[in-house]
């Protein structure tokens, strides 16, 4: 693809960027950035080898109060597409992206659920929750989000996004099908999900839980000791015994209502590390979005008293998960 250099400031940093002087050639490669793991995994799936995919965020980082790198502005401002996740996940990035999306085609993924499927923030009436990748059948609205950003970048490939898309849209069925019935297994008065922080919402209204963060849809809110003191009392009072910590968010909330039902009395166990805002390791199962929802139904399950296979849906799951 023939391009004419050009320098830009992006974010208060000059970078030779680039512009394409003629459509996405037959046999270039589509170079896209995501902000998240979930968004670059579900980039990869619908691109296949007509993509290189880099995703700004790994495992344990927290996408509420990211910052761009200088390495990150350069990867942007090179792409030939850049993908986020949007309703204001990525808190400290909007403006940068703002800016971005004047040079470089910018396309958000979580904007593409209709709005009366959106979840409403509790403290600002304009603003919904960001976290809509907990529900397989919302993914679906991303995955075809992304298939349409790449066929407005590459028209001529239209047919292979199409194809994969439609192959992994039909993947996801069968993920939130799993989901739900090892979910059902886990009897009614057990179904409470408490976590560090808001980002199980859209989780809990497709399966019927009860879904408790101790820190607010963004993990920038911060959980005060009256907070903890009426979670600890609720614990108690309906006997639950177990709270789950989450990979991109530190447990120092969860080891206080552990303490803190404790210290009246109750038992109070860590039914095991759930895959939040972040995904697993890179090349691992876990590191795919598939993997991550696999990992949280069959975790969320087998430590609420309901029955799911341990290697989970595909029999993937790592040892001990």
């Amino acid at each position: 693809m023939q391009r004419r250099q050009f320098m830009t400031a992006i974010g208060g940093v000059f970078v030779a960027a680039s512009l394409p002087l003629q459509a996405f050639a037959q046999s270039a490669t589509l170079n896209v950035v995501a902000t998240t793991g979930m968004i670059a995994d579900t980039a990869t799936r619908v691109g296949g080898d007509l993509v290189h995919v880099k995703a700004l965020m790994g495992p344990g980082v927290d996408p509420h109060a990211y910052r761009q790198t200088r390495t990150d502005i350069l990867a942007m401002a090179r792409a030939d597409l850049v993908l986020w996740n949007g309703l204001y996940l990525e808190a400290q990035m909007e403006d940068f992206l703002a800016d971005l999306g004047r040079k470089t085609p910018v396309r958000s993924v979580a904007t593409a659920v209709p709005a009366d499927n959106l979840v409403s923030h509790d403290d600002y009436a304009d603003r919904f929750d960001p976290h809509v990748w907990m529900d397989p059948s919302l993914w679906k609205y991303a995955v075809a989000a992304v298939r349409d950003a790449m066929i407005e970048a590459a028209p001529d490939k239209a047919a292979t996004f199409t194809t994969n898309a439609d192959a992994y849209i039909a993947e996801l069925t069968g993920l939130a099908a799993y989901t739900e019935t090892s979910l059902e297994s886990i009897p009614p008065d057990a179904r409470v999900l408490i976590t560090a922080h808001d980002a199980f919402n859209y989780f809990g209204r497709a399966y019927g839980f009860e879904v408790t963060g101790i820190q607010g849809i963004s993990t920038e809110s911060e959980a005060g000791v009256n907070r903890i003191s009426e979670l600890v009392d609720m614990i108690v009072t309906r006997r639950i015994g177990a709270v789950f910590v989450e990979s991109s968010v530190s447990d120092r909330s969860i080891r206080a209502l552990i303490e803190g039902a404790a210290a009246q009395g109750h038992t109070l166990k860590i039914g095991g590390e759930l895959f939040s805002d972040a995904m697993g390791q890179p090349g691992t199962y876990e590191g795919t979005y598939v993997g991550m929802i696999d990992h949280n139904a069959t975790t969320i399950t087998n430590a609420l008293g309901g029955n799911a296979p341990v290697r989970g849906l595909n029999g993937r799951l790592s040892a001990g998960s």
